[in-house]
C-alpha cells in the first residue's frame, strides 16, 4: 500500500469514527479508526487502553512490508491486557521475558491517562520509543504504565515497533516489490504509523493531537533523532532523545544493506535470485531469530536503520549539520558512565589509532593511560573513549546543530547511580526509573531507592513534562535549566540529586575532537 493509499484509509476510518461517534454508555469504551475498545480505570484515577492494534499483523507476506492500518474489527475490543512484544533474541536477562513471550504479530500501543472522562482541555502527548539495540526489549511494561510521570499532566503512549531481523532487514527482493523502491526500515515505518494513529485518535482519549512529544532511550533516542530526518519529520512537535543521536553508530545505505541482506539469505541456504524473499518469508519466527545469535558473527544478519532512499533519504549526520531536520525544541542528555569499555591500556590504544586516524596523537593526549587513573563520575580511559565517541559526543553534537538551526535545545549529564551500583556510576539506563518514576525491585535498574531518589525523580518527572506542554523544562521553584547556546550551557543532574547548571560545553575537549573526527568523516564520504 503506498502512501496515498494509507492516507486515503485514514481519512475513511476518520470519517466512518465522526459518522457513528461513541455508541455506548459504557464510559471505558472509547471509539478508534479501527473500532471500539473498552480499557480499564487506574487506581487512585485516570485509565488505560493497552494493547490496541494500529496496524495489521506483520505476518505472512507483510512480513518485511510497510505496515498497513489495523482494519477495522467488529464490537468492542478489550484493551486491558498489554499485547505480545515483538519478536526478537534473547539477549539477556533485560530482555529474555520480552524474548520468551514475543511474537511477529506485535503492533500494538498502549494509552495510559492521568484524566477519566477524558476532561475538555486536552493534555499534552508524550509517545515514547522503547530501547534494546532496535533488537529487542519492548513497550509493555511497570516502568512505563505504574509510575509517576503521567501525574504530571500529560497522556503517555508507548508503542511496540518490529525489531532486530523483522523490523530491519534490506534485500533487493524486498526492495523490488517495494512500492517506494525501498527496504529495511520496518521498524521505523511502524513507529511513524504508531504517530499517525495518535494524531488521529488521541482525542478521543483525552490528548491534544497538536501537542506531541516524541522521547526514547537507546535506541529509542536513536529512533526519534531518525525520526526527525524522516519523511515524517513535521509530525510532531518536541522531541527527547535520552542517550542516543541519529548518528550514534554509522547508518549505512540501501545497497550495502541490500548486499548484506543478500548474504544472510545465502547462510539461511535461500535460492538466488526473485526466490530467495518467499523462501525467507515461509521461514519460522524462531528459525530466523536463531540465525541472529548464530556463534559467527559473519553469518548473522545486519540490524539497524539505514539510508534506504525512502523513509531516510540522507545520511542523518549530514541532515542535521545542514540545518534541514525537524525544526523542533529539542532535550537531549547522557549518563556519565553510558557503556564503558575495560580494555588493557594496549588495546585501548589500539583502538584510539585506529578509529581516530590522523587525530590519534590528540586523541591520546586526551585519554592518557600512564597510569589508567579512574575518574569519580567517568571511569577509566577506556571508559571514558567509550562513552565519548558512542554517547556523551554524538549527543553533544546533535544538540549543537539543533541549537545552531535557532531551535530550543536542553542539554543535561545524569551523574546519580542506581543506589547500590555506586562502583558501577551512573551507566546507560540509569536515568529511566526517575524519567518514569518507577523504582523496580528487581533486574538491572533495581535498587535501594529512597527518598533522594524520589526527590530526583519528581523533579526530572517535572521538567521532562514541562518541555512536553511548552517546549521548556524550566519553572518556578525549580533550578533553571539554561538554554544551549554556541558557547555551552545543559544541566548536570548531581551525584547526590541535586540539579546545577553549567555555563560550559558538555565534554570540552573532548567533544571538539570528536567533531572533527566527524567533518573528516562526512567530508571523505562526499
Amino acid at each position: 500500500m503506498n502512501r496515498s493509499n494509507i492516507v486515503a484509509a485514514f481519512v475513511l476510518a476518520a470519517t466512518l469514527l465522526t459518522a457513528h461517534g461513541q455508541q455506548t454508555s459504557d464510559p471505558l469504551v472509547v471509539s478508534t479508526s479501527a473500532g471500539q475498545i473498552r480499557g480499564v480505570s487506574r487506581t487512585g484515577g485516570g485509565a488505560e487502553f493497552l494493547g490496541v492494534p494500529y496496524a495489521e499483523p506483520p505476518v505472512g507476506n507483510l512480513r518485511w512490508h510497510e505496515p498497513i492500518p489495523a482494519k477495522p474489527w467488529p464490537g468492542v475490543r478489550d484493551a486491558t491486557q498489554f499485547g505480545s512484544p515483538c519478536a526478537q533474541p534473547d539477549l539477556g536477562a533485560w530482555n529474555r521475558h520480552d524474548a520468551a513471550t514475543g511474537k511477529e504479530d506485535c503492533l500494538f500501543l498502549n494509552v495510559i491517562t492521568p484524566e477519566w472522562p477524558a476532561q475538555k482541555k486536552p493534555l499534552p502527548v508524550m509517545l515514547w520509543l522503547h530501547g534494546g539495540a532496535n533488537a529487542g526489549g519492548s513497550a509493555s511494561g511497570a516502568l512505563y504504565k505504574d509510575g509517576t510521570l503521567i501525574r504530571h499532566g500529560i497522556l503517555l503512549v508507548t508503542v511496540n515497533y518490529r525489531l532486530s531481523v523483522f523490523g530491519f532487514l534490506a534485500h533487493p527482493g524486498l526492495t523490488r516489490e517495494s512500492a517506494h523502491g525501498s527496504s529495511g526500515n520496518y521498524g521505523l515505518e511502524d513507529q511513524i504509523l504508531a504517530l499517525r494513529w495518535v494524531r488521529q485518535n488521541i482525542a478521543r482519549f483525552g490528548g491534544d493531537p497538536d501537542n506531541i512529544t516524541v522521547f526514547g532511550q537507546s535506541a529509542g533516542a536513536v529512533d526519534t533523532s531518525l525520526l526527525m530526518t524522516s519523511f515524517a519529520k513535521n509530525e510532531f512537535h518536541k522531541a527527547i532523545a535520552e542517550s542516543g543521536a541519529a548518528f550514534l553508530a554509522p547508518v549505512p545505505k540501501l545497497e550495502e544493506a541490500e548486499k548484506a541482506g543478500v548474504a544472510f539469505a545465502s547462510t539461511m541456504n535461500a535460492p538466488e535470485g526473485g526466490d530467495a524473499v518467499k523462501f525467507l518469508r515461509g521461514l519460522s519466527a524462531e528459525e530466523l531469530l536463531k540465525a541472529v545469535m548464530d556463534p559467527d558473527v559473519k553469518r548473522r544478519p545486519r540490524v539497524g536503520p539505514i539510508v534506504d532512499g525512502w523513509v531516510i533519504t540522507q545520511s542523518p549526520a549530514e541532515v542535521f549539520a545542514a540545518g534541514h531536520q525537524s525544526q523542533i525544541p529539542m532535550l537531549l542528555g547522557v549518563t556519565t558512565r553510558e557503556f564503558g569499555s575495560d580494555v588493557t591500556p594496549e588495546r585501548l590504544t589500539a583502538h584510539i589509532k585506529m578509529i581516530a586516524g590522523s587525530h590519534a596523537e590528540e586523541a591520546l593526549k586526551l585519554y592518557p593511560m600512564s597510569d589508567n587513573t579512574s575518574d569519580p563520575l567517568y571511569g577509566k580511559p577506556s571508559d571514558q573513549w567509550a562513552a565519548d565517541m558512542r554517547f556523551h559526543c554524538p549527543v553533544a553534537t546533535e544538540g549543537a546543530w539543533q541549537s545552531k538551526a535557532k531551535q530550543p535545545v536542553y542539554l543535561y549529564q545524569f551523574d546519580h547511580p542506581i543506589p547500590g551500583q555506586e562502583a558501577q556510576g551512573a551507566v546507560h539506563s540509569a536515568d529511566l526509573p526517575y524519567v518514569f518514576g518507577y523504582f523496580p525491585k528487581s533486574g538491572n535498574i533495581a535498587g535501594k531507592f529512597t527518598d533522594v531518589d524520589m526527590q530526583l525523580a519528581d523533579l526530572m518527572e517535572t521538567y521532562w513534562t514541562n518541555f512536553a506542554k511548552t517546549g521548556n523544562p524550566n519553572a518556578k521553584d525549580i533550578p533553571n535549566w539554561p538554554r544551549l547556546t554556541e558557547a555551552g550551557g545543559y544541566l548536570e543532574f548531581m551525584l547526590d540529586g541535586h540539579a546545577e547548571a553549567r555555563a560550559s560545553l558538555l565534554r570540552e575537549p573532548q567533544c571538539a575532537l570528536y567533531r572533527e573526527m566527524l567533518d573528516s568523516f562526512l567530508h571523505d564520504a562526499q
